[in-house]
Order: C-alpha cells, then sequence, then structure tokens
C-alpha cells in the first residue's frame, strides 16, 4: 500500500538572508540614522522572531525601524512630578533653579575649573564654592564631595582610621538602597563603638565610652524616622561640651541641610556652632544638585577639613564640574537672598491660597475639555529623608474615573505624569508642578481621561 504525504502541516516559509536585507533600498535610511553594525543586529534578532513564529514579517521594516529606536531611545526622561512628595528620590530630588541650570552650560565647554585666572597656576576647584560655603553658614572652612554618604566616609576614614568612634545605638540609620551607617564605618577603618539604647542615650553614656583610643564623637541626625515615645537623646550642645573636656574632635552627620526651622529638623547653624565637623546634602533642602557638603568651624574643624582635602580618598569622592557649577549658582542666590528662586525653597514655602488657585485653574480648563474633577485638602510631603513627620498643607486635583488605570495612564503619557492615589481617587498635587508645566498636564490628564474612558 503507497503511503500519502502528510501536507497537514505547512512547511516554513524561506526566510532572506540578513545581507540581503540590510542592502535594500528600504532600510538605507535606518543605516543612514542608525549604522550599518546596529542595523544588521536589528534585523538579525527579528528574522529570528520569525522564524520561531513570534513575529510577523509583512510589516518587517517597520519592525526593525521600532527595535532600533526603542534601542536608542533616551532612558531618563522628563516627568511631571504631582505626587506632592517636594524631594522625591526616585524623580531625583530637588529640581534644579533656572540659574543652576544656565551654569551646567558654562561648565559644559571649557572653565576655570582648576586654573587660577589671576595667577595663571593652577587653583582647587574646591575654592569656586568654599568663598560661598564659609560666608554662607558662619565656618571656618569647606569642601564638597559627590554626595553627603561620602562625605561621612571621606571624615571617617580621614580621621578616624583604626581608631574608635563613638555613636548612638538609636542613630544607627539605613538610608535609601540599602546603605547602613555601621556598613560605611567599617569601610573607613574606624571601629564603631555603641552606646546607649535604641531609644535612649545620655550625654554620660559617650563619657562613660571614651578610651584613649578614641578619635570622635559622631552624632547622626536620624532624618527618614523618628522613634517617640519613651526617648531621651543627648543635644548636641551636651556632645560638644564632652568633646571638648576631653579633647575630641565632634562630628555631625546632618543629612539634610535645612539652612532655616522647619518643624523639627535641625538647621545647618545649630550645627555648627557647637561641632567641629558637619556633613550634609546639597541636594535636599539646599535645593542644589547631588553633592556632599563638609564644613569646618574652628582651628581643629578647619585642620580636620585639610587632613580630609589632603586624603587620597578625597580625589575618587570629588565633584565633577557640571554638579560643581550647579552648586555654586545654588549657593550664590542662597547667599544673595534669592532663595525664592529655587525650585524646591518655594514649593515648601508657597501659601496653600496660591495652590488652591492653581489647582482650581486646572479643574475649570480640563471640565471645558470634558474631564470631570473635583478638590480635595491634601498635604505635601518632603521627602528625601527630610523632615518625616512634616506635612505641608495642599489641594489636589482629584480625577474622576477609575484611580489604578488613570494613574497607570498617566504614567505611560509622553511626558509621564506621576500622580498619587489618595481617597481612591487618582489625584494630582501642584505643590511640585514646576512652573510652566500647566498646560502640559493638562493636555496629558485630557489624553489619559480619554484613553481610560474607551
Amino acid at each position: 500500500m503507497r503511503r500519502v504525504p502528510d501536507t497537514s502541516r505547512e512547511r516554513p516559509v524561506s526566510l532572506p538572508a540578513v545581507g540581503t536585507l540590510v542592502n535594500e533600498p528600504a532600510y538605507a535610511g535606518l543605516v543612514s540614522e542608525f549604522g550599518r553594525e546596529r542595523v544588521v543586529e536589528a534585523i538579525r534578532q527579528q528574522i529570528q522572531a520569525e522564524r520561531k513564529g513570534d513575529a510577523d514579517g509583512s510589516a518587517r521594516q517597520s519592525a526593525v525601524a521600532q527595535r532600533l529606536r526603542s534601542l536608542t531611545a533616551p532612558r531618563l526622561r522628563r516627568v511631571i512630578n504631582a505626587t506632592g512628595v517636594i524631594l522625591h528620590t526616585n524623580l531625583g530630588r530637588a529640581p534644579l533653579s533656572r540659574a543652576a541650570v544656565d551654569a551646567l552650560g558654562v561648565a559644559a565647554g571649557y572653565s576655570n575649573l582648576e586654573l587660577d585666572l589671576e595667577t595663571g597656576k593652577r587653583g582647587e576647584r574646591a575654592a569656586l564654592v568654599s568663598g560661598l560655603l564659609t560666608p554662607l553658614f558662619g565656618c571656618d572652612a569647606a569642601l564638597v564631595v559627590n554626595n553627603n554618604a561620602a562625605a561621612v566616609l571621606l571624615a571617617l576614614t580621614a580621621l578616624a582610621k583604626g581608631k574608635e568612634v563613638i555613636v548612638s545605638r538609636g542613630q544607627l540609620v539605613e538610608i535609601g538602597g540599602s546603605f547602613r551607617m555601621p556598613d560605611v564605618m567599617r569601610l573607613s577603618g574606624a571601629r564603631m563603638v555603641e552606646v546607649g539604647t535604641t531609644n535612649r542615650t545620655r550625654a554620660a553614656d559617650y563619657e562613660q565610652a571614651i578610651t584613649p583610643r578614641t578619635a570622635a564623637l559622631l552624632r547622626v541626625h536620624t532624618s527618614n524616622f523618628r522613634v517617640t515615645g519613651f526617648t531621651e537623646s543627648a543635644s548636641i550642645a551636651d556632645l560638644s561640651a564632652v568633646a571638648r573636656r576631653h579633647g575630641l574632635l565632634l562630628v555631625d552627620d546632618l543629612g539634610s541641610g535645612a539652612t532655616e526651622q522647619l518643624g523639627d529638623e535641625p538647621t545647618v547653624a545649630d550645627s555648627i556652632e557647637h561641632c567641629d565637623v558637619v556633613t550634609f546634602s546639597g541636594d535636599k533642602l539646599l535645593g542644589g544638585p547631588q553633592s556632599g557638603i563638609v564644613l569646618g568651624k574652628g582651628e581643629a574643624g578647619v585642620a580636620a577639613v585639610t587632613k580630609m582635602a589632603r586624603h587620597p580618598l578625597a580625589r575618587a569622592l570629588r565633584i565633577d564640574k557640571l554638579t560643581l557649577a550647579a552648586l555654586e549658582a545654588t549657593l550664590r542666590q542662597r547667599l544673595t537672598g534669592h532663595a525664592e528662586e529655587i525650585p524646591a525653597d518655594r514649593m515648601l514655602h508657597a501659601p496653600v491660597e496660591d495652590v488652591r488657585r492653581r489647582v482650581a485653574l486646572w479643574s475649570v480648563k480640563l471640565a471645558e475639555r470634558g474631564v470631570e474633577t473635583k478638590l480635595i485638602e491634601g498635604t505635601s510631603a518632603v521627602g528625601g529623608g527630610s523632615l518625616p513627620e512634616h506635612g505641608v498643607a495642599t489641594v489636589l486635583l482629584a480625577i474622576v474615573g477609575p484611580a489604578s488605570r488613570l494613574s497607570t495612564a498617566l504614567r505611560r503619557g509622553d511626558p509621564p505624569v506621576i500622580a498619587r492615589i489618595e481617597k481612591d481617587a487618582c489625584c494630582l498635587d501642584p505643590r511640585t508642578v514646576l512652573r510652566g508645566e500647566d498646560e502640559t498636564l493638562i493636555d496629558a490628564v485630557e489624553v489619559a481621561a480619554k484613553l481610560v474612558a474607551r
């Protein structure tokens, strides 16, 4: 009996060679835009997908183009922060002022980064900002590195390696990214001596722990959490008295760098009055770019900062020219009394009445476009590990509709709008929306609302 061939399954279609396709006129534009090597690889991936049945060959050229554009599209994108978190760590913390952005243009070309224009000799990049930091904060010496964690690491390494540093158990904090103070201490080569308990540490606890090997007392501000209830902690003035009696350095990891009194946040002025060395972030309450600022006060503080600046680790942690330019512009604005031009500062102090007027206008414009909204009272957060219990009164724009779907549609829009869900509604907080973004935000909300309504 003759066997009849099985024709129930179609034979695979013969696919063209990659080398043949890349030379076709249809791909010439892509080769010109992305380069032959990238186009060849994208075509190869597309052919493999077609061979596996995961892609359709009828739209091959457009699929290849999409692969290339997806590969080369910017990963860092501008977003509109409508969360109400002013120093939003995931969104880059403090937005830069116009002056700071303009300063980036100066640093982008050639500049006198390390050249003394007066003498023609090599200069120090730190000198570009130290002359602003010392009068602004009333200190005697200053140094800038790439972030506050680096500032603390450098201080401990340069000033206490191989020696003991006394710190309260209640201050052994963990900051974002699982970066723990004990890890920083261990990496520096200093020996951490814990005193007190989680909730109660007195000045006497520090004094009793001092030995001939002690180099410094360390205060770490618990900026991103609070311990409440049955608590006690030694004041910075008490610690200063202990350090002076024993000839020790007092180092304060201040964290957020408040330039004025906000809630219970300690200020730089209070800290520098009592401490030899103070460190804090440039991209939190100061409102500048990511950086770590080190201030020294008195003879011991000047000697400490000088030692830190000369340490080999300082070069590995030094600030880059773009950050330095933006920081200089931010410090100059604060020193000349123009802090209101710094976005983070303006957001913190904007009266709730101004916020209400702004959000009411949004609501009216969206109503004209068929988008239903309502206004609800709310609270903005400082964020960035600063003032965890300190809220700022605000007024939220709640978009009527499925909250989760609206939030997702806004986040996936162009530009992405980052909202928050509160009281089962997708809400936008005007306090953190930058000047000039209102119309773009309204357009994005209209698009998202219509997309969700389909």
